[in-house]
């Protein structure tokens, strides 16, 4: 089982950059895809982005390729989402979860965070 923790939101104008952070717990933490969703009022969860196992894959949502890299530290049992060229409509909590296979489903993610707020100013 995995328990992960997100971290580093806040508040931001646009254009301007966030990065966040996943802390996981339990020393399976490599054997997980990681991946982050988020969710904006009213409207569904959706997936932003998510790495594999061995960090050899990635995959991003339309709306945030070239300006969001997801990337991870297995020493640290961290998963990271640095986020720049930040608009208002990334504002959203923004969800860590992880699952055995690097996808962009949320069913298939298993353990999930309590998310993140990220607002982002005009």
């Amino acid at each position: 089982q995995v328990q992960v923790v997100e971290s580093g939101g806040g508040l931001v104008q646009a254009g301007g950059s966030l990065r966040l952070s996943c802390a996981a717990s339990g020393r399976t933490f490599s054997r997980y895809a990681m991946g982050w969703f988020r969710q904006a009022p009213g409207k569904d969860r959706e997936f932003v982005a998510a790495i594999s196992r061995s960090a050899d894959s990635t995959v991003y949502a339309d709306s945030v390729k070239g300006r969001f890299t997801i990337s991870r530290d297995d020493g640290k049992n961290t998963v990271y989402l640095q986020m720049n060229s930040l608009k208002p409509e990334d504002t959203a909590v923004y969800y860590c979860a992880a699952a055995a296979i690097i996808t962009g489903r949320a069913s298939e993610y298993d353990y999930w965070g309590q998310g993140t707020q990220v607002t982002v100013s005009s």
